[in-house]
Formats: structure tokens, sequence, C-alpha cells
């Protein structure tokens, strides 16, 4: 019951319309996968806040089991 890029690039989105998003699938294997989101609503938070507010985007197929690994790199533009 894997994931694919386009639909937790959707999921981000949804709370993050602006943002700019990378998806990578890290092992090949539709399960393990990486984050990459860029947004100007982080500029002032922290590296956790901001980890967290993406974390609660995809928090119900995390724990629904559909979302399995995802490892986040969150940003302010520059």
């Amino acid at each position: 019951m894997a994931m694919e890029a386009h639909e937790i690039e959707a999921l981000i989105r949804a709370s993050f319309p602006q943002a700019k998003i990378t998806i990578t699938d890290l092992a090949g294997d539709g399960n393990h996968w990486a984050a990459e989101v860029i947004d100007a609503s982080f500029k002032g938070q922290s590296r956790v806040q901001q980890q967290r507010a993406v974390n609660a985007a995809v928090r119900p197929e995390i724990d629904s089991g559909k979302l399995h690994a995802l490892a986040l790199t969150t940003k302010a533009p520059e």
C-alpha cells in the first residue's frame, strides 16, 4: 500500500500551496521518501516548528500506515 510522489506532494501542497516541494524515493520501493519543502511561511520559525507543520499535513497517511517513512528538510526561501 505504498504512496506515489505526486500523492505526497499533494498532501503537503494542500497546507503549503506556494511551497517549492521536492519529493525523492530514497529506496526505490515507494515506502521510504524524502521531502524538501521551501516555503515563505517558515520564515522566523525553528526547524522543529517547520517540520511539525509539514508532519501535520501528512499525519493521516502516516497514522493509516499508507506513508511509512518521510525524511524532511524544510526552510524559508533565501
